[in-house]
């Protein structure tokens, strides 16, 4: 998939699985649950212990079509660009680091960095980055969407914490175009239970399936 249906697949599904975990062979469980249930759109972040590894597992696993893959947590262009050449189809960064969306955009790959001011979205979209990841989300709640597209009615938000089965629909009532799941959906695989994981991704799917009224 080019960059645009990256993007366009990524705010049609509304939701991707952030997964955070001990070891690659535990982030390929996380993975796989959430694909059973029904989350596509995956985050392997690079505080998994050989993250690279695990993107391209699943990359030569799945078809670019089944699921969508991309690399969370990235700090710099080295890793930025280990994470492409893994097979990544998106970036997501903490903060926004102008190296690494120039980056993504010279090989064509959406880059999505954290930013909780005007300021930082500002400079994040100037960059060239086409949504913006409002992080850490639970700081301020939905309402920080509607407080920056005041200024900025222009700019994606992908809220990222603070998103759960209670409050999911809040975030896309306040103007988000998707939403990082972590904390709350993958907490169970620390003791091995996995079908948790992939009950509450049908339950997260469902909820946003309902609101869009599809």
């Amino acid at each position: 998939m080019n960059k645009l249906q990256v993007i366009s697949r990524l705010c049609e599904e509304g939701i991707v699985a952030v997964i955070r975990a001990d070891n690659s062979e535990q982030a390929i469980k996380i993975a796989e649950a959430c694909l059973q249930g029904g989350i596509s759109s995956l985050e392997i972040t690079f505080t998994v212990p050989y993250a690279h590894q695990v993107i391209e597992k699943l990359s030569n696993h799945f078809s670019p079509g089944e699921v969508t893959i991309g690399a969370g947590t990235v700090l710099d262009t080295e890793t930025a660009r280990i994470a492409i050449l893994s097979g990544a189809q998106f970036v997501v960064s903490p903060f926004v680091n102008t190296e690494v969306i120039r980056l993504c955009n010279r090989y064509g790959i959406p880059c999505m960095p954290g930013a909780m001011t005007v300021k930082e979205a500002i400079e994040g979209m100037e960059a060239g980055a086409d949504i913006i990841k409002l992080f850490p989300g639970e700081t301020y709640g939905p309402s920080m969407i509607r407080s920056l597209k005041g200024p900025l009615p222009q700019v994606n938000l992908m809220p990222t914490g603070g998103v759960n089965l209670s409050t999911i629909t809040d975030w896309f009532e306040a103007g988000a175009v998707a939403v990082g799941v972590g904390g709350s959906l993958i907490s169970s695989a620390s003791q091995g239970d996995y079908a948790s994981i992939t009950e509450k991704s049908r339950q997260l799917v469902d909820k946003v399936k309902a609101f869009r009224g599809v």
